[in-house]
């Protein structure tokens, strides 16, 4: 066993296809080490799209749940990965689009109060990491997965536009307006 994991050293060096297949055979170590390996990215995508340590916690032990009881529906072994970010950036759309407030609020307005009240430049890096943060709040739901998906987590446009089940130019759109809204936000920290 690998030191302080509890798991074999076998599984634990195998390939994210294998262990989706021994997991579908009912391998629940293959299954276990799956999740070491995936828990720490969806989570940190779901904290990101949330904001919220106990709503990421919660859709992430959803998503592994769920996935392991569908396993058996998964066609391609490869599409493990794929599946889970399309799962956990699901989920998280279904929590922000239930908690969304009945009136809009303006932007425009919300963002000029906002630069207006930036504490001294003290700790600047945090305040710019917490104005980064307000403005991934202010962006839509899907305009905040799609960004993240792309600048944090890496994903290529094809692989975000079957994340989000829409299409590569819908992606880039939504990018584009996010960069844009995000931009003009973080400007002031230039």
């Amino acid at each position: 066993m690998r030191a302080g994991t509890g798991v074999p050293g076998a599984v634990a060096a195998l390939d994210d296809e294998a262990l989706v297949a021994r997991a579908r055979g009912g391998d629940m170590r293959a299954y276990e080490q799956l999740v070491r390996r995936y828990q720490g990215p969806m989570y940190r995508l779901a904290l990101r799209m949330l904001a919220g340590s106990g709503e990421a916690e919660d859709v992430v032990q959803e998503v592994f749940l769920t996935a392991w009881r569908r396993l058996g529906q998964l066609h391609e072994d490869t599409a493990f990965v794929g599946w889970l970010y399309r799962s956990t950036t699901n989920r998280c759309l279904n929590v922000l689009r239930s908690r969304r407030p009945v009136a809009d609020v303006d932007p425009d307005t919300t963002a000029t109060r906002r630069v207006e009240a930036q504490p001294e430049p003290a700790a600047e890096l945090n305040d710019q990491v917490a104005a980064l943060l307000e403005a991934l709040e202010r962006l839509t739901p899907e305009q905040r997965a799609c960004w993240l998906l792309r600048e944090v987590h890496g994903r290529s446009y094809e692989e975000i536009a079957q994340i989000v089940r829409g299409t590569t130019a819908a992606v880039r759109g939504r990018i584009a307006r996010a960069r844009a809204q995000l931009a003009e936000v973080m400007r002031p920290w230039r």
